[in-house]
C-alpha cells in the first residue's frame, strides 16, 4: 500500500470551474500538491514550473497503469470518470519501446512540414465558418456562440479529414469525446459514453478497411493488417480516440481563450492587429497565461520520488498542473498573472509547458499552433469590432477540472452602434 503525503488532499471540484483561484492556493504551499479525484481517489499534483518540467521528463516516470496502484488493487470501478485517461490503449498510456512504435504510426502525419501544407485547406475552412459565425449572428440579434460555430467546428473538421472520418459523425464524436474528458460524469453515464465512443469508432474503422483512402484511419489499419507487432485491435481503437479528443478539444479551448483574452484586453488585441506582434506570439501567450489544459491525467511515480522538498508516493495517479505552471511567479515574475502578448519569455530555461515536455509533448502542437494563428487572424481581421457579449463572470466554465474554458462564448461580431 502507499504511505500517503503528509499534507491533507486538496479535493478537486469535479464540476470544474476557473482553475487559477485553486492553482494560487495550491501554489502558495509549494509547487506540489495532494489531491482527492473524484470517487475518493488520492492523487497529486504538480504545479510549479520547474517541477513540472522535472516531473514530465523523469526517468522514473511512468504512463503505464500497470503502475496505478488504486486500480491494480481494484479499488476503481468500471464507471470511474477518469478510467479512460489510465486504460486506453495508445501512446499516451505507453513507456519506452511501446510508446515509440504507436507514436511513429502517427508522427508523420504532424510533421511541422505537413502540418504547413494544411495550411491551405484551414484557410478555406476558416473563411467557411466565418460566413456560418456571421449567419448565425444575424439570425441571434447580431450575437453568435463562437465555440459553437466557429473554435468548435474548425478544429473538428481538420482532425476528421486527417483521419478520414465523415461529416455525419462529427457531432456525435464531439458529444462523445466531451463525455469521456468529463470529471462530473455519472458511473452509468461514463460507460455508456465509452462504449458509444469505440462503437462509432469502430464502424469508422471497419468502412475504411472495406475502403481504404489517403488518410491516416487507413494507415492505420493498413499497420494492423501487416502482422507482426506493430498494431493491436485495441491500440488502434485506442489511437482514434486520442486523435479525435486530443485533436479537437485542446485546439478549441485554445481559440475559445484567446478570443476571450484579446478581447478583454483591447490593447493586446491591437498589438497583434497592428502587426507588431505575430498572431502566433498570441497564440503562446494565451498557451501560457490560460492553458488550454488545466490538469493533465495521469502519470505514475514508479518508486517514492522527492519533487521540490515534497513527495510523489508510487502507485499515486498524478496530474501535471499546466495552467498552473503557465502562471508561476517563480517561473514568469511577478506579472505572471498578467496577459501580455509582448512577453519576451520565449527562451527554453522559461518556455511554457502547456503542450508537455518530454518525450510524450504533444505530437499535434504544430497543428493546433497553426489552427489557433490562422483562426485569430481571419476572424479580427474579418470582424475588428468582435466583442465578448458578456461579463467573464457569467461565463460557465468548462465542465470538469481536466480541460480548461468556458462552455459557450457568446460574441457580437461589430459594437451595438456599427450593426445596421
Amino acid at each position: 500500500m502507499e504511505t500517503p503525503p503528509a499534507r491533507p488532499p486538496y479535493r478537486l471540484d469535479p464540476s470544474g470551474g476557473c482553475p487559477h483561484a485553486v492553482n494560487a492556493r495550491l501554489l502558495a504551499d509549494g509547487a506540489v500538491a495532494p489531491v482527492e479525484l473524484p470517487g475518493g481517489i488520492e492523487g497529486m499534483a504538480v504545479l510549479g514550473h520547474e517541477a513540472l518540467k522535472e516531473f514530465l521528463q523523469h526517468p522514473e516516470v511512468a504512463k503505464d497503469a500497470r503502475h496505478f496502484t488504486a486500480l491494480r488493487e481494484g479499488r476503481i470501478g468500471p464507471g470511474w470518470p477518469m478510467l479512460t485517461f489510465a486504460t486506453v490503449r495508445g501512446m499516451t498510456t505507453a513507456d519506452g519501446d511501446d510508446h515509440r512504435r504507436l507514436r511513429s504510426l502517427v508522427s508523420r502525419a504532424f510533421t511541422p512540414g505537413r502540418v504547413a501544407e494544411l495550411r491551405p485547406r484551414i484557410e478555406e475552412l476558416t473563411e467557411l465558418l466565418l460566413d456560418d459565425l456571421a449567419r448565425a449572428a444575424d439570425a441571434g440579434d447580431g450575437v453568435a456562440d463562437l465555440r459553437r460555430h466557429f473554435a468548435l467546428p474548425l478544429p473538428m473538421a481538420v482532425i476528421s479529414e486527417l483521419l478520414g472520418v465523415d461529416a455525419e459523425f462529427r457531432d456525435r464524436l464531439h458529444h462523445l469525446s466531451s463525455q469521456v474528458v468529463a470529471t462530473d460524469i455519472t458511473p452509468a453515464r461514463a460507460v455508456a459514453a465509452n462504449r458509444e465512443l469505440v462503437a462509432v469508432l469502430d464502424r469508422i474503422a471497419t468502412a475504411k478497411a472495406a475502403h481504404p483512402g489517403d488518410d491516416l484511419t487507413s494507415a492505420l489499419i493498413a499497420a494492423r493488417d501487416e502482422g507482426g507487432d506493430r498494431l493491436s485491435d485495441q491500440e488502434l481503437i485506442g489511437t482514434l480516440v486520442l486523435m479525435i479528443v486530443a485533436g479537437h478539444e485542446t485546439t478549441l479551448n485554445l481559440v475559445t481563450n484567446a478570443v476571450r483574452a484579446l478581447c478583454a484586453h483591447r490593447d493586446q488585441l491591437d498589438l497583434v492587429r497592428t502587426g507588431r506582434v505575430r498572431w502566433a506570439d498570441a497564440v503562446e501567450e494565451t498557451l501560457r497565461w490560460d492553458a488550454p489544459v488545466s490538469y493533465f491525467p495521469f502519470r505514475y511515480a514508479v518508486r517514492d520520488l522527492t519533487v521540490d522538498g515534497t513527495r510523489i508516493p508510487a502507485g499515486f495517479p498524478v496530474l501535471a498542473g499546466y495552467s498552473a505552471a503557465g502562471r508561476d511567479p517563480a517561473a514568469y515574475g511577478p506579472d505572471a498573472d498578467r496577459f501580455d502578448v509582448t512577453r519576451p519569455a520565449r527562451t527554453d530555461a522559461v518556455r511554457h509547458l502547456s503542450l508537455g515536455h518530454g518525450a510524450h509533448y504533444c505530437l499535434g502542437a504544430p497543428l493546433a499552433r497553426l489552427e489557433a494563428a490562422v483562426a485569430l487572424e481571419r476572424l479580427f481581421t474579418r470582424f475588428p469590432g468582435l466583442e465578448v457579449a458578456a461579463a467573464e463572470a457569467d461565463l460557465l466554465p468548462h465542465s470538469g477540472f481536466v480541460g480548461n474554458s468556458v462552455r459557450t462564448l457568446p460574441v457580437r461580431l461589430a459594437p451595438a452602434g456599427a450593426r445596421g
